[in-house]
């Protein structure tokens, strides 16, 4: 909790945490003027904010070392970002044409490494 405040620069106005008991304790140690609030659902945008990290650390258990895990990742999240197209506001047609630019691509860097 130190180095958090520390890394902060400022005295926040409101500490808004999950029910984890220690908070209120170290709380009450470092920032006795703070208003804390502890709710169950308050909290959901700094856990969804964690998101990408909990994704990242779900892929690093299938590896032995974080250095492997990092070379794959950064060549996978690049390919990942060529295929993965957002489906949401897009027509079928659309699609199809973005999937086929995207293949093409793979096969133009595919090609060039191969020769």
């Amino acid at each position: 909790m130190r180095k958090l405040l520390k890394g902060q620069g400022t005295t926040p106005r409101v500490m808004v945490t999950d029910k984890l008991r220690s908070y209120s304790a170290a709380k009450a140690e470092l920032m006795p003027g703070i208003e804390h609030r502890s709710h169950k659902g308050i909290n959901n945008r700094a856990e969804n904010s964690h998101l990408p990290v909990r994704r990242r650390e779900r892929r690093m258990m299938r590896f032995k070392s974080a250095r492997q895990c990092q070379r794959f990742a950064s060549t996978q999240g690049q390919i990942a970002n060529l295929f993965l197209l957002r489906r949401k506001h897009l027509i079928a047609a659309d699609h199809r044409k973005l999937r086929f630019y995207a293949i093409a691509t793979w096969r133009q860097i595919t090609m060039s490494i191969n020769e």
